[in-house]
């Protein structure tokens, strides 16, 4: 199935304009229930009610209000708030670039894809451009009365765009306490390190499926046949006594199979990694 455009915009750098198409990157699969009503199976209906009444409420009656101190509420009015939004516009425009990588993964939010609107030759040829500079775009747009600021970047042959949070949204490392832990031994290191060289390999998203969405489409799948299937509860890990015992096991545990997935023997990457440690240590 052909994935559709959700919204038309014009890339805009400096003045050059370029129209394109946006499409979501991210399908949402999360498991979503119905609730139903236990006597009869039909489904429940959820209604706006007064808080202290208990009196239903009609979407006509219903004003917005922003709490500023408990019990205590702001109205605002609908004309208020649509004063508030920002002009409409299908310019997506790139204020700057920076350097790739220098916009770090905790800034995205949701990524989009952008293809050609009409001048297919002008999109590649600033997919070329930005791939050969190594650098990413830093844009800012307006999509459905809501202002976005975004990162336009190469991902193979295409251009994506990656709406980021807010910086107030954002919780950097600086603005957290340094945890309480006690000095890593020299032995504690080593087999750290020699865990981290066992498991080197690359990286595969098909390896990561959502185990379990599968295991609730297995029981809708079983149920709707009318079979009672057995379910058995994944076991809970108990807890190493000591990080080095952790380290150990979980080596144990990686060179039990011989080799790695890349082919190298991890029992020879664990002595290679434990020379390296030696010379580290002597050095």
């Amino acid at each position: 199935m052909a994935a559709r455009a959700m919204w038309k915009g014009i890339v805009t750098v400096g003045r050059q304009k370029l129209p394109v198409k946006l499409y979501a990157a991210i399908v949402d699969k999360k498991v979503h229930f119905h609730l139903l009503h236990d006597k009869d199976e039909a489904r429940v209906e959820q209604r706006l009610v007064d808080g202290e009444s208990g009196e239903a409420v009609e979407s006509s009656e219903l004003r917005k209000g922003y709490e500023i101190s408990p019990g205590h509420f702001v109205v605002l009015e609908g004309a208020e708030l649509a004063a508030l939004e920002p002009e409409p516009s299908r310019d997506i425009e790139v204020t700057r670039f920076v350097p790739g990588g220098a916009i770090h993964h905790q800034w995205f939010d949701r990524a989009y894809w952008l293809g050609p609107d009409g001048d297919v030759k002008g999109y590649f040829a600033l997919v070329a451009a930005l791939a050969n500079s190594g650098r990413e775009g830093v844009a800012r747009w307006v999509m459905r009365k809501r202002p976005y600021v975004g990162a336009l970047r190469v991902e193979g042959d295409h251009l994506a765009l990656i709406a980021l949070r807010h910086v107030e949204e954002v919780v950097l490392p600086s603005d957290l306490s340094a945890p309480a832990a006690r000095d890593v031994n020299a032995k504690e290191r080593a087999l750290a390190e020699q865990l981290v060289d066992a498991l080197a390999d690359h990286f595969d998203p098909t390896e990561y499926e959502d185990t379990y969405r599968k295991r609730v489409e297995e029981l809708v799948a079983a149920k709707a046949k009318g079979k009672r299937p057995r379910l058995v509860r994944p076991k809970a890990k108990r807890a190493t006594e000591s990080l080095e015992r952790a380290l150990q096991a979980s080596l144990a545990k990686t060179s039990k199979n011989g080799t790695s997935k890349n082919g190298t023997s991890k029992n020879e990457t664990s002595k290679k990694a434990h020379a390296q440690a030696k010379e580290r240590k002597a050095s």
